[in-house]
């Protein structure tokens, strides 16, 4: 029937119930094609889409009782038409259409689903990357499941055995829709040869040969990529990433040489959704530095509008770095390095003494000599196989406390030892466990014990 310009078509839910329960219902397994394209070849592309989506709601809704999210629902039927050969010929084809679609806005959320043109871009073409490198079956599993969204795309690529999950497939398209080279890497490109010339235009961030600092602001919602590249500049290049901390960022990044060869890496994040960079050498060796980042912590319950979230950008470009930053920056580290030390020992402590009214270590408080192999029925090394056993099956699996420093024991002790190389070994330029619980061993295991 005629409806408005834009619709190729419509499915409605309430057909698939009487109409006692939906009063407007037809009572059919039915889809709606608009009649001013009856004759024209995207017809086809039209009715392969709706059909999809009565397939969904049969598979999901009629056999699963489950609702499929909006997103995922659109993104399967938004892949039939190429499925089925439609999209073929490129031109004037469904996929011509959301790729010009997905070029007037490329940084819009996956998931957050608002009926616009550049909803069906962007799922358009995230599926048809998804489709390239983990086949179709991964849309089939994922339909065939009593999971929805996100979900069910990571039940489908387990069961396809593949090892990423759908944060990684996701952070490699968004490097791929800047890059489609697959020189880069297998996964860093479209293998539809209707999809080769595919590229987004970043956000350019140009640096005088000055010495410059830039902070920008942004925000941005879940599964939403962005795109920000930064050329020119001095020496020595830093870009901070301050998040908001409510929510997980990933921030892959991409570092191109003047030779055009690339390295694709991804920015560490504390818990407060802060990361640093610092690329010496930038204004010889480096044309640009392109970063990515995207929210990933929600994975289920997308249905409509959602929340934005902001990051802030804080780069700059130095000829030298400043060695006072640098050593208050040390400072500043290794005061938090002993912090964590008196923490971890408080907690330990606090183990310790649970343990003790438990019952589980009974009188243990610290080592004052030298234990080795052969010693029997000496209250230290119980206090030792105590201790041992409170570690955890890692170190002492068998959890004897006997008295009798014999090989379990003292394998336990080469476990414990190599677990805290750096501080029991190094210095004695030692490269594994010996067994011998000396000065340095005792140091850490009264460390630990709060002595």
């Amino acid at each position: 029937h005629r409806m408005n310009t834009e619709a190729g078509g419509y499915f409605n839910l309430g057909d698939i119930y009487e109409k006692i329960q939906y009063p407007k219902s037809n009572q059919r397994k039915i889809v709606y094609l608009n009649s001013d394209y009856i004759d024209q070849p995207e017809a086809k592309s039209f009715l392969a889409h709706e059909f999809m989506h009565l397939i969904t709601v049969n598979q999901k809704n009629t056999l699963r009782g489950v609702n499929e999210e909006v997103w995922l629902n659109e993104a399967r039927a938004e892949y039939v038409p190429t499925l089925l050969g439609h999209d073929d010929v490129y031109k004037g084809s469904n996929l011509e259409r959301r790729v010009n679609n997905f070029l007037s806005n490329p940084s819009h959320s996956l998931t957050e689903w608002l009926n616009r043109k550049e909803d069906y871009g962007v799922v358009n073409l995230f599926t048809q990357y998804l489709v390239d490198h983990y086949g179709v079956e991964i849309l089939v599993d994922s339909l065939n499941s009593d999971k929805v969204g996100i979900e069910s795309i990571n039940y489908a690529l387990a069961k396809n055995n593949f090892k990423e999950d759908f944060s990684q497939i996701f952070s490699d398209w968004v490097v791929a829709v800047l890059v489609n080279d697959c020189d880069l890497g297998e996964k860093y490109c479209y293998l539809n040869e209707n999809l080769n010339e595919l590229r987004i235009t970043p956000v350019f961030y140009y640096f005088p040969q000055t010495e410059t600092v830039l902070s920008t602001q942004h925000s941005t919602n879940y599964w939403e990529a962005n795109w920000y590249r930064f050329f020119g500049g001095e020496k020595y290049f830093i870009l901070e990433f301050n998040g908001d901390s409510v929510v997980e960022f990933e921030v892959p990044y991409l570092l191109c040489n003047f030779e055009n060869s690339c390295s694709v890496g991804s920015l560490p994040l504390d818990q407060s959704q802060r990361g640093e960079i610092v690329i010496s050498d930038f204004k010889a060796k480096y044309s640009s530095l392109t970063i990515m980042p995207f929210i990933k912590s929600k994975t289920i319950g997308f249905n409509g509008r959602e929340n934005s979230f902001s990051f802030l950008l804080e780069a700059s470009t130095q000829k030298e770095l400043e060695k006072e930053d640098d050593e208050e920056l040390m400072e500043e580290l290794l005061a938090e390095i002993e912090e964590l030390k008196s923490q971890i020992a408080f907690y330990q402590q606090r183990i310790n003494e649970i343990l003790a009214q438990r019952g589980e270590l009974t009188f243990c408080q610290g080592l004052e000599n030298n234990l080795y192999f052969g010693i029997r029925n000496n209250a230290e090394v119980r206090c030792l196989q105590e201790f041992l056993k409170a570690q955890g099956p890692e170190i002492y699996p068998q959890g004897l406390v006997t008295g009798n420093f014999l090989s379990l024991t003292q394998e336990a002790v080469i476990r414990f030892q190599e677990k805290y190389a750096q501080e029991i070994l190094s210095p004695w330029e030692l490269g594994q466990g010996t067994g011998y619980v000396g000065s340095t061993t005792r140091a850490k295991i009264n460390q630990i014990l709060g002595k």
